[in-house]
């Protein structure tokens, strides 16, 4: 999510966001001298909340959701997704107090729209009401961004996220990634949102331990039990995944069944395991001419 903050020197509203390799910031727009800076930092609470609310439409969809029945969390989800439409008409017009009481919305994000268009009435400023109007266009339109599969510019700040299913763009992409390095490179980490890439790495560890078993005869299963013991994987999955396949599946059947079971993918989205296997058969034999050899980092490229 974006930050907002203020800088009480220069009078300033600054929004700051992270992209996977340091944060970013842009000023938003030049803050009357009068008020105080309470009411100052009512607004940018205000604004980090409206943000918050936003990307949270991102990391959990409603397609993510087990049921889509009135009332269940999939409809709930949907109806703060359809809530976007309204948010500048709430900053423009507020719920404001009136006879002791005062109208409060359901929507988190519509609330917090509200809250925005409370301290721009207090504050009095139309040149600040209409930056505030415009810095959260760009924010709500980076949330659609990010469900495109398009991770640029403020959208970048996705790949600090983790969402409950995987854009199938952004899958794609970290599989391409993957296939030019098996080690994986840093732009996993910069460029893609971390659950695409981890149902790429995924495919990528169902081929190797294919692609391994075959040269050393030895079952897959065990490989993989025995690559733990060498350098223990990072999380518990490869635990189910060996439960798996001492049912009966193979490890690439393992691994994107637990994929597809967690993350409702389809069949479609799956790489083709042969080709997988291919490439990594490739790496794992270069010709003597042009052999290098490459340690094994210890360290994520994400850290």
């Amino acid at each position: 999510m974006t930050r907002y903050s203020i800088d009480p020197d220069r009078r300033e509203l600054i929004a700051t966001w992270g992209t996977g390799a340091g944060d970013l910031a842009t000023r938003v727009a030049p803050l009357p001298t009068g008020p105080g800076i309470a009411v100052l930092l009512d607004l940018a609470r205000a604004l980090a909340q409206l943000s918050e609310a936003a990307w949270l439409t991102y990391t959990h969809p409603a397609s993510a959701a087990a049921s889509m029945e009135p009332n269940s969390e999939g409809w709930r989800r949907e109806e703060e997704r359809k809530h976007f439409a309204e948010v500048a008409d709430a900053i423009a017009k507020p719920n404001l107090p009136s006879g002791g009481s005062m109208v409060v919305s359901y929507s988190p994000l519509i609330e917090s729209a509200n809250r925005i268009g409370r301290a721009l009435h207090e504050l009095d400023d139309p040149a600040l009401s209409e930056a505030v109007l415009a810095e959260t266009a760009t924010e709500l339109t980076a949330v659609e961004n990010a469900e495109l599969g398009d991770l640029t510019g403020r959208t970048q700040q996705a790949v600090l996220l983790s969402r409950e299913d995987a854009s199938p763009v952004q899958v794609a992409a970290a599989d391409r990634l993957l296939e030019q390095d098996p080690f994986g490179p840093a732009a996993l980490c910069s460029d893609l949102d971390p659950t695409a890439a981890a149902v790429a790495a995924a495919h990528w560890l169902a081929a190797a331990a294919d692609v391994t078993a075959d040269a050393s005869g030895h079952a897959p299963v065990h490989i993989v039990r025995e690559a733990d013991n060498i350098e223990a994987l990072p999380h518990e999955t490869p635990t189910l995944i060996l439960g798996l396949i001492e049912d009966g599946a193979t490890p690439y059947e393992a691994v994107t069944g637990l994929v597809r079971h967690a993350l409702h993918i389809t069949d479609g989205l799956l790489p083709d395991p042969d080709a997988l296997r291919e490439q990594l058969d490739d790496w794992r034999r270069p010709s003597p001419s042009t052999a290098t050899t490459k340690p094994i980092s210890t360290t994520s490229p994400c850290a």
